[in-house]
């Protein structure tokens, strides 16, 4: 017996032609597999390159000590000023409250009186504690924590000179001025919280 002629023909050698075609390309979900790994290699890869490239920078704690003086009247505040490196006119000063670094073996309350009359020339004396503040800022490449100990202190003495190298100038204010005249949010609000100044 004869086989038809369309048996082993043309319908049959299309069939084997597709199912060759179709084993020589790869399935979807191969495609799918290899991309996925292809993106995993890619970001493992970017990974690396930022960690051995990438610096983090160190962190520094710093505590300082200063406050806000009030004169012999009980009307007015003593601020310092230090000219705002942002401003190219080099003419705008920041107003700020007197502070500095605690040094070894200092009290927070011995740093303050002495930061105070070294940078404003005035002798003060502790009335009361204001409060705390702490805050972050990046200089010369490293991460800032400092931690600020704030007073409320009575002019006793000394001569109104700002210090050398450290401030640009330094002025008696008004007390009821003062938290509108200070440059920096932090020390606005703890001098607006902290109730009656007047010795």
């Amino acid at each position: 017996m004869t086989p038809p002629e369309n048996v082993g023909g043309a319908a049959d050698s299309k069939s084997v032609t597709a199912r060759q075609n179709n084993s020589a390309k790869p399935s979807k979900k191969r495609n799918r597999y290899k991309k996925n790994a292809d993106k995993k290699r890619s970001a493992q890869n970017r990974s690396k390159s930022f960690n051995k490239n990438h610096k983090f920078a160190k962190r520094v704690d710093e505590v300082s000590a200063g406050g806000l003086v009030v004169d012999k009247t009980g009307t007015k505040g003593l601020l310092i000023g230090r000219l705002d490196p942002k401003d190219a006119s080099h003419e705008r000063l920041l107003w700020s409250l007197p502070k500095g670094h605690i040094e070894s073996g200092e009290t927070p309350q011995q740093a303050a009186v002495r930061e105070v009359q070294e940078e404003t020339g005035i002798k003060p004396e502790i009335v009361r504690e204001l409060g705390v503040i702490d805050f972050w800022f990046m200089a010369s490449g490293k991460r800032i924590h400092k931690t600020v100990h704030h007073f409320l202190f009575i002019e006793t003495g000394g001569k109104l000179a700002p210090q050398v190298t450290e401030v640009d100038d330094v002025r008696w204010f008004p007390l009821n001025e003062i938290v509108s005249i200070l440059a920096y949010p932090d020390e606005r609000k703890l001098i607006a919280k902290s109730g009656d100044l007047k010795p």
